[in-house]
């Protein structure tokens, strides 16, 4: 038995990491604390960690800055660069072998200068594939061609997005690479060049693209077009107008289809599911987001949750902490997870794991993206098998710099750097935030996660808000709330993808266990997304970066300050929580918005329509939502909006019926009402989808319909039952209401234009229109109005809905001009901000936010 012991006590130690000898206890000692621990394999003593090795630092970060500066330089100056580096640094090299001092500092900087030549030489290589061949010659000239193009990463779709008033169409996008081309004169050349194919195609063609894999070979004829924006990684788009699916020549590898049938496995074991863990489950998994909604995504970036959409380290090393045991025993030097416990060797537990990896890099695509994952991924690893914090930082270099070798692209990727800040803050700092919490009282697994966070928090926000120039207030009590759940997601989702191919129904059972912590990810960010104070505004850019980045370092320096004030801290707490929450009479009281007493509020929403009626406490009747969905969103809950009676949708422009997920989104809404005018079809056909789907019943609006909900109530102007002569379009068939609201008489004309607005003045309804208080203008302010109807109304107070700097000259000078003669006071969304109509008669004004 004691042999055993020994035996078990040896493998541990050889198990372990090697460190400094001069730091190691003597033998005894360490044979003493092990047998003193009563576990088999022995207990790592804590000083067996050396310092921190940053030897390799340098060159990584060398080779990162050379990546990112050389792929767009000529090649004359890079092989310059090279031949230098190449000389110094190799002198360098042979000047240390035959010097007796200073050859550590001759050897570091033979090693800059070597990753620099390296570097400079892969960039070049890389960035001569945007050069070669006839491709860039042809885009430059937005040339016809026939091309065979091998996908190189899954096709997607476009998001939805407004131009205008109409919603641009949805398009398929698909990354790959030109092997030859032809030309409408019938030259042809084999070729090799990166491009972004563009498909505009039906319904059912769409279908087929999306359903192309990685590695499939098709002919396009298309347009080619030089990138719209320079330094990405392609050297054309390719623009395929063509209703009908792809060509398909080549088929898919066969790792790629072996891939290819997990993906849709978990696809279909997932099917069945509730629609956000449905959509969630396979992008925890594989990184597949084809199912995620567009305010789901919104509710993850809001959050600094979407990490968890993505392919990330964090995916593979849960996978390979089963076999390798849980991180926090990384500290240790022996092993522990699945592998020793069943009795496999080291060697077999690292075969198993660079099986484990290459499987995870196929199934979820060998693209830049994945290899930066699996790398982040093994350097996670290399803690949890060696238990030394210390000597990861080298790894991290190590793993930076093999990759900026292989595709020097990822140098400009902010993902990358993004990836490498957030490996390197767990690695840095979390270890020692851990330490100070467990000093001050704080339990040991409460303080590693809460240092986890906070570190990747302090070091990626910069980054962060150089993309989104906005700053998440939730995103450490976000990150930390769902982190014991993504565990147990991605292993039941990773077990439903292996099950899925042999057993079906085996697959949805572990998928339904995987759907409820994966529901609960969703919760946590839809509920922080929804607070009022989920995140400020900040300036983007790297100044902003720079900016946020002294704002932290100070937050931290007084942080450290106030742990040793329990009550400061607790006072600190209660205020970050009232900033967040915003509960609407104390951020009413201290922001002066929305100002008490509103009875109108015209949303900031850009250049499109949203207003809101105030209807009692938390209530309000909605006309019209936008062309975004976040902008109403936040507009509403600036007010306080918790509950919609009915959602007015004047008419089916993009511009106001896009953002109707903002205004359903966590609300209470009773109906949605909207003009008998079903034109655009597909805006009109969004908005019955969006109602169906949350089973809000959908109603038209006609002239002579008169509402009431507590102290507001309205009449609907227009359109008639039968119009004559029928609308020339959807603006002339919106919706045109009287709302009469504590004394005040507005009126709404949605986007009426000259025709309905001179036919209106001929129904009985005219008379209605006379001397109002408020006017919300027709159509953006827009310079079709019938004077008429202006001088009639002879507003008190005309607002204006409009984006700055619109392309349509909204609101024309000469509409503003005729309202001002008129006697009324104009305000505009794109210059005064979100309004408010306050008051009645003489104490009649208007708020600004």
């Amino acid at each position: 038995m004691r042999r055993a012991e020994d035996a078990s006590l040896s493998g541990g130690r050889r198990a372990g990491h090697v460190t400094s000898r001069s730091r190691r206890p003597p033998s005894g000692a360490r044979r003493a604390v092990h047998m003193a621990s009563g576990s088999r394999l022995g207990a790592a003593h804590p000083r067996q960690e050396g310092p921190a090795d940053l030897r390799l630092v340098p060159p990584a970060l060398a080779a990162w800055a050379t990546a990112a500066l050389a792929l767009e330089a000529s090649p004359g100056l890079l092989t310059g660069v090279v031949v230098v580096c190449l000389v110094v640094g190799c002198g360098l090299l042979i000047g240390t072998v035959r010097a007796a001092v200073r050859a550590g500092s001759r050897a570091a900087v033979a090693a800059v200068l070597l990753c620099v030549a390296a570097a400079a030489a892969s960039a070049g290589l890389h960035g001569a594939d945007l050069r070669r061949g006839p491709v860039p010659g042809l885009a430059e000239r937005f040339a016809t061609v026939t091309a065979e193009v091998e996908i190189t990463a899954d096709p997607r779709l476009t998001r939805p997005r407004v131009t205008g008033n109409h919603l641009a169409p949805v398009s398929v996008l698909a990354k790959g690479e030109v092997r030859s081309v032809e030309e409408a004169s019938g030259a042809r050349a084999v070729t090799r060049t990166p491009v972004l194919v563009i498909v505009d195609a039906g319904a059912a063609g769409r279908r087929e693209w999306l359903g192309l894999l990685p590695s499939t070979r098709v002919r396009v004829t298309g347009r080619l077009a030089p990138p719209m924006v320079g330094g990405d990684r392609i050297a054309a788009v390719v623009r395929v107008r063509d209703r009908a699916g792809p060509e398909v020549v080549g088929e898919p590898s066969g790792a790629q289809r072996f891939a290819g049938r997990l993906r849709a496995g978990l696809r279909e074991a997932t099917g069945g599911l509730p629609a956000d863990a449905r959509a969630l489950l396979p992008g925890l998994v594989v990184g597949d987001t084809s199912r995620i909604t567009p305010d789901l995504d919104e509710a993850f970036k809001e959050t600094d949750l979407a990490h968890t959409l993505a392919v990330s380290g964090s995916n593979l090393t849960i996978i390979l902490a089963l076999l390798l045991g849980p991180p926090g025993l990384a500290q240790r030097s022996e092993r522990r997870g699945l592998a020793p416990w069943i009795g496999i060797s080291l060697r077999t537990t690292a075969v198993l794991g660079g099986a484990l990896t290459l499987t995870f890099v196929v199934v979820c695509r060998p693209d830049p993206s994945v290899l930066r994952a699996a790398a982040c991924g093994a350097v996670a690893l290399l803690a949890l098998a060696t238990g030394r914090r210390k000597s990861l930082i080298p790894a991290l270099a190590a793993a930076v710099l093999l990759l900026v070798l292989y595709d020097p692209w990822l140098a400009r990727s902010y993902g990358f750097l993004l990836s490498v800040l957030a490996t390197g803050a767990l690695l840095t700092l979390a270890p020692r935030w851990s330490s100070a919490l467990r000093r001050r009282g704080v339990p040991p697994r409460p303080a590693e996660a809460l240092a986890a966070a906070g570190a990747a928090q302090a070091l990626c926000a910069p980054v962060v808000a150089v993309l989104s120039a906005r700053v998440s207030l939730v995103a450490v009590p976000c990150n930390l709330l769902v982190e014991f759940a993504v565990a147990p997601a991605t292993v039941l989702g990773f077990a439903a993808l292996a099950v899925a191919p042999v057993a079906m129904p085996v697959a949805k059972g572990l998928a339904w266990c995987a759907s409820w912590p994966a529901g609960w990810i969703a919760q946590v960010a839809r509920t922080g997304a929804a607070l009022p104070g989920a995140g400020v505004d900040w300036p983007g850019g790297w100044g902003g970066a720079a900016l946020l980045a002294l704002v932290t370092v100070a937050v931290v320096v007084t942080g450290r300050r106030l742990l040793g004030h329990p009550w400061l801290c607790a006072g600190c707490g209660v205020l970050l929580v009232l900033a967040v929450v915003q509960p609407p009479p104390l951020a009413g009281v201290v922001t002066g918005w929305p100002p008490p007493g509103w009875r109108l509020a015209l949303c900031d929403v850009g250049q499109g329509d949203a207003t809101v009626l105030a209807a009692g406490p938390g209530t309000g009747v909605v006309v019209d939502a936008g062309p975004d969905p976040k902008l109403v969103d936040r507009c509403l809950r600036d007010l306080g909006i918790t509950r919609i009676p009915l959602v007015v949708l004047t008419h089916f422009h993009a511009d106001h019926v896009a953002g109707l997920p903002g205004v359903l989104r966590g609300r209470a809404v009773g109906a949605i009402e909207t003009t008998g005018f079903e034109e655009p079809v597909d805006q009109a056909e969004f908005v019955r989808r969006e109602a169906v789907a949350r089973g809000i019943p959908v109603t038209r609006a006609l002239a002579g319909e008169q509402r009431r909900t507590g102290d507001l109530s309205w009449q609907v102007l227009w359109p008639p039952p039968r119009p004559a002569p029928e609308p020339e379009g959807p603006n002339d068939a919106s919706v045109a209401m009287l709302v009469r609201s504590a004394g005040l008489r507005m009126l709404l004309l949605g986007d009426l234009e000259p025709p309905a607005q001179q036919a209106l003045l001929r129904t009985p309804a005219a008379a209605l229109v006379d001397g109002v208080d408020v006017l919300k203008v027709a159509h953006h302010g827009s310079a079709y109005q019938d004077p008429e109807l202006i001088r009639r109304a002879a507003p008190r107070l005309a607002l204006i809905s409009c984006g700055a700097d619109n392309p349509y000259g909204h609101p024309a000078p000469s509409t503003v001009a005729a309202l001002r003669e008129g006697g009324a006071r104009v305000l505009r969304t794109d210059v005064d901000g979100a309004l408010a109509v306050v008051g009645a008669g003489a104490g009649l004004r208007v708020a600004r936010d």
